[in-house]
């Protein structure tokens, strides 16, 4: 069979109640030249009788079926398989826009720069969909560039995991991990501390079904805590290059949890900003507590600014600008 031009990684896992609506998507693509690797990771409900049926009509759809092993095993075994020279993500609870593939495969061609691309994203149905995944979509697509991926990176995972789009060389030589945290926002990271220019279509392309059984909900390895253990490890390892010392503007809940994190990975902060007067002066852990006007000159310290809201972000942004410190460089923004 010649080289598809997409290979669709689709891992699934006891989703007989979504998995027909997904590839009906799949198949309503306005771009026809794809692939599709359908893993089933020993589900004990239809999955695999769906998938088997959707592969007896269609022969771009392949169906590996194996044991149970989790979804890293199974995003693993499906990329060996994927011949496409680009990969796209997909899960088997979500539905694709007819020109999803068409548009992502549009961006990477227009950006031989860019190793992956996600998209805008629409959450459904709308009676299920949390405030906090509500306030992620919303935050989620308002970021495009780049420049935007790059800066945001740290306040959640800037690319939605189905909604991804790479060069097929970029995944392979990446691949999946299991580190005990969301592996999306693993190999999103690790793109990044590796150089790579990710973005996002700002076209709400994928409909992404919210779910009492959905593993962000029911998996401790996407839990809050985990998140910020893995924000913690790559700040640690490419924003602060392992050096044991950072200022750290905000002590709220999210400072306080990225404080301990970075404590366990041998980084202190030397001074913890506040603009509440009651706290200045005082010490936390040692740090001394300080106004912004106390801040080092832009390049003699890294900064760490953790507060959640964008609004206090703006706010902070704007001061560190103002002082002359670049953001990514000599600070980022965390939540």
């Amino acid at each position: 069979m010649p080289r598809p031009r997409i290979s669709v990684l689709l891992p699934a896992w006891n989703a007989e109640s979504t998995l027909a609506a997904c590839l009906d998507s799949l198949l309503g693509q306005l771009e026809t030249d794809w692939e599709c690797i359908l893993v089933d990771d020993g589900s004990t409900d239809r999955t695999l009788e769906i998938g088997r049926s959707f592969e007896a009509r269609d022969a771009r759809i392949r169906v590996l079926g194996r044991p149970h092993a989790g979804l890293v095993e199974s995003l693993n075994a499906g990329l060996e398989a994927c011949r496409g020279e680009f990969v796209a993500r997909m899960d088997a609870d979500d539905r694709m826009h007819s020109a999803r593939l068409g548009a992502q495969c549009e961006a990477l061609e227009k950006n031989p720069d860019w190793a992956a691309v996600g998209c805008q994203v629409e959450l459904v149905p709308a009676e299920s969909v949390t405030q906090g995944r509500a306030d992620y979509a919303r935050w989620l697509n308002a970021v495009s560039t780049p420049d935007q991926v790059r800066r945001e990176a740290f306040i959640e995972c800037p690319i939605a995991h189905p909604a991804l789009f790479a060069r097929s060389e970029s995944m392979r030589d990446f691949g999946y991990r299991d580190r005990g945290w969301p592996e999306d926002y693993d190999l999103v990271l690790r793109w990044l501390g590796a150089g790579l220019q990710l973005a996002n279509v700002a076209r709400p392309l994928l409909e992404w079904r919210e779910t009492p059984g959905r593993l962000s909900r029911t998996s401790p390895v996407y839990g809050i805590d985990r998140f910020t253990r893995c924000k913690a490890f790559f700040l640690f390892e490419h924003f602060l290059e392992r050096r044991p010392d950072y200022v750290l503007w905000g002590f709220g809940a999210t400072g306080r949890a990225l404080r301990g994190e970075l404590d366990v990975l041998g980084a202190r902060p030397t001074q913890i900003v506040e603009v509440h007067p009651g706290r200045i002066g005082q010490s936390i852990h040692g740090a001394p507590v300080t106004s912004p006007e106390a801040l080092p000159e832009p390049g003699d310290a890294k900064l760490v600014a953790s507060v959640a809201g964008p609004g206090p972000r703006a706010k902070i942004r704007a001061a560190l600008e103002a002082r002359g410190y670049r953001e990514t460089i000599d600070y980022v923004c965390a939540a």
